[in-house]
């Protein structure tokens, strides 16, 4: 029997290549979302839906295939609208849920954020047991208590449910307000750009391989009501990071120090992932020095024809 997904936030950077992966193993792929895809994130064999996930009675009224794995990457992304934020990823992802309890699904898994777990010390691991009333960020406090919703329906329904943690996810066809594609376009474009001081400690992951944990979770037989986070586990300086790209493009000019750090700025960032080796058997395989490379590439062809 073909598989079918659906991937809610299928337009995005995550939910493109989680598709085009998908199509690959030949399974029937829907997305749904707010907005129609970016030409450059198109995908002709994916079924495209416009649909509000805050909104139970057009979830009812849209979704009337069967589905075989869910995996929501959904929520707004503009953090500054705050009530926005908070319905998208919680009042959406907990529709999501209660939508599917009943509908004989194999997996669901609901992405999650490494600001869940607050301020807490690096290596986080997955038995931080953070408060959401702590959280700074609306959109932190809507993370963690869709995970909490998840893990409660687990429980009482025995929802086949996980929840991926993933930290600072990079590569092909990501916008440009995130930080590799910055750095990228500044050295390219031979600009003077400004930066911070760069000593913070960041977990970078190529595309490839966050996608395989998605494909591990909702593969991985007996495997409920779990959280897994998803990173390198090898955390880099951001100032390494900076300087890795503009030698490898050999253009460009960064000034550091020239953008001040957040009092609230967490210097150092970066999980454990050994639950996941253990419990799905993933671990990364891409190093960094070659998905930057590939990432490189990418936006090299992408500023020659645009």
């Amino acid at each position: 029997m073909q598989k079918s997904i659906l991937i809610i936030g299928g337009t995005g950077f995550l939910g493109y290549h989680l598709a085009k992966k998908c199509l690959k193993k030949k399974w029937k792929v829907t997305s749904i979302s707010t907005n129609k895809p970016k030409k450059i994130r198109y995908l002709s064999k994916v079924k495209y839906l416009l649909l509000d996930i805050t909104k139970k009675e057009l979830i009812k009224k849209k979704l009337k295939s069967h589905f075989d794995y869910i995996v929501n990457l959904g929520g707004y992304v503009n953090h500054k609208e705050k009530l926005k934020t908070y319905r998208s990823h919680y009042n959406g992802s907990k529709n999501l849920v209660d939508f599917f309890l009943n509908k004989q699904i194999i997996s669901f898994v609901q992405i999650g954020s490494s600001v869940e777990y607050g301020d807490s010390k690096s290596p986080q691991n997955e038995k931080i047991n953070f408060l959401s009333k702590n959280l700074k960020s609306t959109y932190g406090r809507a993370k963690l208590n869709a995970t909490n919703y998840l893990l409660k329906r687990n429980k009482t329904h025995n929802f086949p449910g996980n929840v991926i943690r993933f930290y600072l996810v990079y590569g092909p066809k990501q916008d440009f307000n995130r930080f590799v594609p910055i750095i990228i376009k500044g050295c390219l474009k031979n600009n003077n750009f400004h930066c911070s001081s760069g000593i913070q400690k960041r977990d970078f992951l190529y595309i490839d391989d966050a996608i395989e944990s998605i494909l591990k979770c909702m593969q991985s037989k007996n495997i409920k009501g779990e959280i897994f986070n998803i990173g390198s586990g090898k955390p880099k300086k951001i100032k390494k990071i900076i300087h890795l790209i503009n030698n490898k493009i050999k253009l460009g000019k960064p000034l550091f120090g020239k953008i001040k750090m957040r009092k609230d700025e967490i210097k150092n960032l970066y999980p454990n992932i050994s639950k996941a080796k253990q419990k799905i058997n993933w671990r990364p395989k891409i190093k960094l020095d070659e998905g930057i490379i590939k990432t490189i590439n990418y936006y090299k062809k992408y500023f020659k024809n645009n």
